[in-house]
């Protein structure tokens, strides 16, 4: 199968697109490059070949011959998407839709959009399902479910898309993120012996390894079109969704030594169970293989083997809303987010 992949310099398509490869899959890569001063080890044995294009700037042409899509690159987290969210829904939001209609133009068949748990918000009714009504509450998952809705319209006989809403990721990459919360706390265990919390821990996260996400990309590809076909599948396990303190305990119980501490409830008031049973009964071949346990050890080995210092985990290559604030300050890219002439 030949794949599009957007967004193969971040910190889930480092991982994905060498597996792909791995699987026989013809891969043809695509990335703005915000990122690449990110590279914290050498963690993967394949790089694909990458078209240095932003994906408001695709055309049918890049597009012909391609059997699937994958799309992941866009603003990424919510930080990011309230740093400029003008600029999040023309990227995010517009931009995604646009590749979606140049897919259809172009005859590609598949199209796999990754999307988020994130799109749930605040749910206090029990373990919310792909059936649950969105509850957006940042200018990110607004565009999430704005996507959604949209290529969900352009569904027909030849075009099928499938949108997979990821849990929270966590787990080491190349192109690691410290800005997502097992990662942050791990870091913070490594580097300063303590988590001092502003919250007091108690909303509820999912969580899911990058590298099972990796995993639930590949079995949607190559699943039968009817099972995957215009479908929504929340990713990840029932069993690893976390309360923000419990997370921080079992990096704490890795991190040997590390103080823990907690404060009042803090300003962001997200917090949802997501449940998991469809992609796990349905999705041939799924199943996660990563708890945040295992996950806290990964970074611990990774952390160990580096050397990591508190200068390399503070960089701004490793948080997206320093690097972009970066780019702008040093005028890198524009008003629009394009790259400078």
């Amino acid at each position: 199968m030949k794949v599009f992949v957007t967004g193969t310099e971040g910190y889930l398509g480092s991982l994905f697109a060498p597996l792909l490869m791995e699987r026989g899959h013809e891969v043809i890569a695509v990335d703005t490059g915000y990122y690449k001063v990110g590279w914290l080890y050498n963690g993967t044995s394949l790089t694909a070949k990458t078209l240095n294009k932003d994906i408001r700037h695709i055309t049918v042409e890049d597009l012909q011959g391609v059997d699937a899509i994958v799309h992941m690159a866009e603003l990424s987290n919510d930080p990011t998407g309230q740093l400029a969210p003008h600029i999040t829904y023309e990227i995010n939001h517009k931009g995604s839709v646009r590749l979606a209609e140049l897919a259809k133009q172009a005859g590609v068949r598949r199209f796999v959009y990754m999307s988020s748990c994130s799109v749930y918000g605040v749910a206090s009714a029990g373990d919310v399902t792909e059936e649950t009504p969105v509850n957006p509450q940042t200018a990110y998952a607004e565009c999430k479910a704005m996507v959604e809705r949209d290529v969900t319209n352009m569904a027909d006989d030849d075009f099928s898309p499938t949108f997979m809403r990821n849990a929270t990721a966590f787990g080491a990459s190349p192109r690691m993120r410290f800005d997502i919360v097992l990662n942050n706390l791990s870091g913070l265990a490594w580097t300063t012996k303590e988590i001092k919390m502003t919250s007091d821990g108690t909303p509820w996260r999912p969580l899911v390894h990058a590298l099972d996400i990796a995993k639930a990309l590949i079995c949607t590809l190559e699943a039968p079109r009817d099972i995957v076909h215009n479908q929504i599948f929340n990713v990840g396990d029932t069993a690893n969704n976390y309360q923000v303190r419990e997370i921080a305990e079992i990096v704490a119980d890795v991190f040997k030594g590390c103080a823990v501490s907690f404060g009042n409830n803090g300003s962001d008031n997200r917090s949802y169970r997501v449940s998991f049973e469809k992609i796990n009964t349905q999705l041939p071949g799924f199943k996660c293989e990563w708890n945040a346990q295992r996950g806290a050890q990964q970074l611990f080995d990774v952390f160990s083997q580096i050397d990591m210092t508190q200068e390399i985990f503070e960089s701004r290559g490793f948080t997206r809303l320093k690097q972009l604030e970066y780019l702008i300050r040093t005028q890198q890219i524009d008003k629009d987010f394009f790259w400078s002439k």
